[in-house]
């Protein structure tokens, strides 16, 4: 058989992978629980048993980024470093001890005719992964796929394979000591980008696509598949600071949005500050995220009022151009703009925002409520940070991707977001009148 980390190069070769991803799917259905539960319990293990060589392996891959000169925000979601492959591990685990998704029916009920019927919760088959940058997204999608029931076909990104490669050498590992097919995960380590297109056309093997990196690859994907597509993870995030919040504890939330990892998706972008407290919480911030190293595209109003403090040196202040409010920066840049009130936040938001994760800090419940309501994003967060918008922060033990679509699935996706459903009937013996 195989070797689940080959290098796939013709058509055929492609094929045939899905056709194996597939039998290997119809094997999952006869697969007990319990054997999904040891095979993550085992992965879990091998990850650490094995972290000197997936770390050796993604040192190499670091090592030929730097020499490439891919920029730091790229790099930082390329590393793996012991923590990292600890906190992976034990999101395995988590995710491991998840109740079963598929032992879920519901919708019963019995019809006149003397039918009865419900809804079965059952996998969506073969899941094909596309995937730039992130190594991590190799344990994430193979675990949450094989806790569901689903093959997965992985297709990292070239800046990763050797990342990848090790990986999924112990994935494979896992499902066979657990006595799960091998090819219920799938890597193309091949770097041929044609690879990708056809794989987007797979669709008598792969039932959903699920693109996870910059902009240019899900609109790639969205223009080049014959296979359902989920999108998501752009994000140009935002958080409005309306006159009845606490500022004094506003500012370690938009310092950890924007600060703690400046690289990824659920990070602040643009901080939108309502004009009357503008002049005292602006300073507040400034002197916060500035000494992080943070540098602020200010609109006017906001520039002058930062201009006019007297630590004002000490920070980095441009004015702010049309296409900052559009950017995701993942960087320690942050974008600030002043408005006059909730309803002009919510214009900018709706101009501006790409649907992923956008926040009010008020104490003014209505307010509040008017966000949740009017905000159209995959997730919407009330004196809280962005950055929990995560499988894991959400209780889903990992997550496949964050979708901002509103089909099929929306915000993390989890084990049940890689479920669809079954009608089952059952009658004595019934026909039709």
């Amino acid at each position: 058989m195989p070797s689940p980390t080959e290098m796939m190069s013709p058509t055929a070769d492609l094929t045939a992978l899905g056709k194996r991803a597939r039998t290997a799917a119809r094997a999952l259905l006869r697969a007990s629980h319990a054997q999904r539960v040891a095979a993550l319990h085992t992965l879990a293990d091998l990850l650490e048993q094995q972290h000197e060589t997936i770390l050796a392996a993604n040192a190499e891959d670091l090592a030929r980024g730097e020499a490439a000169g891919l920029p730091a925000n790229l790099l930082d979601r390329m590393l793996l470093n012991p923590e990292r492959l600890q906190a992976i591990a034990a999101d395995t685990r988590i995710v491991a001890e998840l109740p079963d998704p598929l032992d879920e029916q519901y919708d019963f009920a019995v019809l006149p005719s003397g039918l009865t019927r419900y809804r079965q919760r059952t996998p969506l088959g073969v899941v094909g992964m596309i995937y730039e940058a992130r190594p991590n997204v190799t344990v994430d999608a193979a675990a949450l796929c094989i806790k569901s029931g689903n093959a997965v076909v992985l297709r990292g990104g070239s800046d990763i394979r050797a990342s990848c490669v090790a990986i999924t050498t112990v994935i494979a590992r896992a499902l066979a000591t657990a006595g799960l097919p091998t090819d219920a995960v799938q890597s193309i380590t091949d770097p041929d980008r044609d690879l990708v297109r056809q794989m987007l056309r797979l669709d008598q093997s792969i039932d959903l696509i699920i693109p996870r990196g910059g902009a240019s690859l899900h609109q790639f994907c969205r223009q080049n598949a014959t296979i359902p597509v989920i999108t998501g993870g752009i994000g140009v995030c935002h958080t409005y600071v309306d006159p009845t919040a606490d500022l004094e504890r506003a500012v370690p939330i938009i310092y950890n949005a924007r600060v703690q990892r400046p690289s990824v998706c659920n990070s602040l972008d643009t901080l939108l500050v309502q004009r009357a407290i503008a002049a005292q919480f602006l300073p507040m911030v400034a002197q916060a995220l500035g000494a992080a190293g943070v540098e602020f595209r200010a609109d006017e109003t906001a520039r002058v009022l930062l201009q006019a403090h007297p630590d004002a040196a000490q920070w980095r202040i441009t004015p702010a151009g049309a296409e900052d409010y559009d950017t995701e920066f993942l960087a320690l840049i942050l974008a600030i703009r002043v408005v006059d009130d909730l309803e002009q936040a919510l214009a900018h938001i709706a101009q501006h925002g790409t649907g992923h994760s956008e926040a009010i800090l008020t104490n003014d419940q209505a307010a509040a409520a008017r966000f949740i309501a009017e905000v159209d994003a995959s997730a919407v967060f009330v004196n809280t940070s962005t950055r929990f918008n995560d499988g894991g922060q959400f209780g889903l033990g990992a997550e496949i991707a964050v979708s901002t679509q509103k089909l099929q699935a929306r915000g993390p996706m989890g084990l049940r977001e890689l479920t669809s459903y079954k009608w089952v009937a059952t009658g004595d013996w019934l026909v039709r009148s």
